[in-house]
């Protein structure tokens, strides 16, 4: 498979990146590593007239402590970068677990956060080559008007499969927006939209420039356990993060997600207040893993069965809660 034909634009600073999506409107895909949009180009999920490569814009790099306030991430920081920086290692574990659980390590080489925390989301029916698909009829996500998972609905059920964004849920992180119009900061939790089609809330004529973790978050334990075929290079077909906050041994703070069983990634409502106050043991950690499995609402949208993934769920929630509490 070839890419289509497009106009290549670089722009060197985010001032005129923000211009040339304005000027360009809806007729522009931005690339950061390239990682997830090449293919799907290639496979013609989308054929641009324009691709805005943002790899020339030096200041959305970095990972900077600034103190009293948390951690900034360039949207454009590698994950292998984030992987291997001594801060994210000692003061948010979570986030550091499942940036390493990411793809392989040439892939993060190349891979961004700010490209992880946009991903498009997945389905089995959605990312193939366009012979396949045509032969199928299509489907809602892309040139249809019938959704192959849950058919007769109108609801794109294609699932969001980034390793980063559970644990920066449970980070409580926020992100920055600009646009030609300005910038805005929003916690990364109102970010999301639960449809496998809109999937964000971004405008077209806005980029995703960095990722704040708070001070607060600091210091946390964290485990994320990610469900895959192969041991590397495979997108999760379901992931959990724990973050908790400890008190000798009990749970001052604690905050579940969950990604790539819904068309958004999830925080588990109410797990902090059945974890706060309480020393977690093995029966504590199941109930939060029926809780996480309750939240999850797979769907055949890859080739493992619904109910095996929301089991995993389960059983990946429950590990993470007891690796955090030993």
């Amino acid at each position: 498979m070839s890419l289509p034909s497009f106009q290549l634009l670089r722009p060197k600073t985010i001032a005129e990146a923000v211009a040339l999506l304005a000027e360009h409107d809806r007729e522009v895909k931005i690339v950061a590593g390239g990682t997830d949009l090449l293919p799907s180009m290639k496979q013609k999920l989308f054929t641009p007239p324009y691709v805005l490569d943002l790899r020339g814009v030096s200041e959305l790099r970095g990972i900077r402590d600034v103190a009293g306030q948390g951690v900034e991430i360039g949207a454009l920081t590698t994950l292998s970068a984030i992987e291997h920086a001594s801060i994210i290692r000692k003061d948010y574990s979570v986030l550091y677990e499942a940036v390493r659980t990411v793809a392989s390590p040439v892939l993060r080489n190349m891979g961004t956060l700010g490209g992880n925390v946009c991903l498009d989301t997945r389905c089995l029916w959605y990312n193939q080559s366009l012979l396949w698909r045509k032969s199928c009829g299509f489907c809602l996500k892309k040139d249809g008007d019938l959704c192959h998972v849950a058919p007769g609905g109108k609801f794109c059920w294609a699932a969001f499969s980034g390793d980063t964004p559970p644990a920066l849920l449970c980070l409580g992180a926020e992100i920055e927006i600009v646009s030609s119009h300005g910038v805005r900061r929003t916690p990364l939790s109102e970010f999301y939209v639960n449809d496998g089609i809109v999937r964000l809330r971004l405008a077209p004529n806005e980029i995703v420039t960095r990722v704040f973790l708070p001070a607060s978050a600091a210091g946390w334990r964290g485990s994320y356990h990610k469900l895959r075929i192969r041991g590397s290079i495979d997108y999760p077909l379901a992931g959990v993060a724990v973050a908790l906050k400890m008190n000798q041994d009990r749970v001052a703070d604690a905050r579940v997600a969950i990604t790539a069983v819904n068309p958004a990634p999830h925080l588990v409502k109410d797990a902090d207040a059945q974890l706060i106050g309480l020393a977690p043991d093995e029966g504590l950690a199941e109930r939060i893993g029926e809780m996480a499995a309750r939240t999850a609402k797979p769907l055949t949208t890859s080739a493992l069965t619904p109910e095996y993934r929301r089991e995993m769920v389960r059983v990946f929630t429950k590990r993470a809660v007891v690796a955090c509490a030993n």
